[in-house]
């Protein structure tokens, strides 16, 4: 009886565990679907900013380039992985944490961490190898492009300020519910595409006021909304890579609470089986 009475505290125990996950799977999956409305509708809005501000630079003279655009000599970089404050989201957190571990072993530059999320932020923190400078965790409280702003315009006055000479973003870009995608990208300085853009246009604009004060104008403004998609499209990631995690280990389980039921029904038809047996052979020795 006590194996029964275990198996048995064991099929409650999986069962409550199967609510939970599956009450998980069906809270990411309606944030995931805001989530990805909010990453498909800036999408495009970052990629024409991106073509615009490309066919602007690509005639400006380069006294007039933004400091934004300055290439240095390489000696400090900063990479900002964008992890989430939660778990239980698979391999979504670790996937981030494996990519910068590579590319820090790749890098001979002295190389400083900011970390978008408490996964990433605790992570690197308990390694003494690597340098986090800060870590953000308020910003999924209410992720505006204000609060995303904040921070990007932190990132803009180190770089000015020469307290680092490349900056590169590391985060999951959302493809589907079961897909992200691990992305290093360069965020500062800001890439040049001159000649993509000379041999692509040939197209005469007249501008107002003038092309470099556009450009001055739309270099930050991109770098604030190239930020503010790569956490959105994390935000869209993870809501995803969690909804699919929580499916699969309420699947499990399903599965597990199935072994068990039949395993306690064996169990139980034993001791039943075992018990008539006895009462039949205690019948049948006094009838002896």
């Amino acid at each position: 009886m006590a194996n029964l009475k275990e198996t048995r505290n064991r099929i409650v125990s999986v069962k409550s565990t199967m609510q939970i996950t599956s009450a998980m799977k069906m809270v990411s999956a309606a944030k995931l679907k805001r989530a990805q409305d909010a990453v498909t509708t800036m999408r495009p809005y970052a990629e024409k900013l991106q073509e615009i501000l490309g066919n602007l630079s690509a005639d400006t003279s380069e006294g007039d380039q933004s400091v934004y655009t300055e290439v240095r000599a390489v000696k400090k970089v900063l990479l900002v992985p964008i992890t989430s404050n939660r778990g239980l989201c698979g391999g979504f957190n670790a996937n981030i944490m494996k990519k910068v571990v590579s590319k820090v072993k790749d890098m001979t530059t002295e190389i400083s961490l900011l970390c978008i999320g408490k996964k990433a932020g605790d992570w690197f923190s308990s390694k003494e190898q690597y340098n986090v400078v800060r870590t953000e965790t308020e910003i999924f409280n209410e992720l505006t492009f204000a609060n995303v702003t904040v921070i990007a315009e932190e990132i803009m006055k180190a770089f000015v300020e020469g307290a680092y000479d490349e900056v590169h973003l590391v985060y999951n870009q959302f493809v589907n519910a079961a897909t992200q995608a691990v992305q290093f990208e360069q965020f500062l300085p800001v890439a040049s595409e001159t000649e993509e853009v000379s041999s692509s246009s040939g197209i005469d604009y007249t501008y107002e006021p003038n092309k470099e004060e556009i450009v001055l104008e739309l270099i930050p403004k991109s770098l604030k909304t190239q930020l503010f998609k790569a956490v959105l499209d994390s935000t869209a990631s993870e809501h995803g890579a969690r909804m699919t995690a929580m499916h699969q280990a309420t699947d499990n389980a399903e599965s597990l609470a199935k072994a068990l039921m039949l395993e306690y029904n064996k169990a139980r038809q034993a001791a039943i089986t075992t018990e008539i047996l006895e009462i039949v052979g205690g019948a049948e020795a006094l009838n002896g």
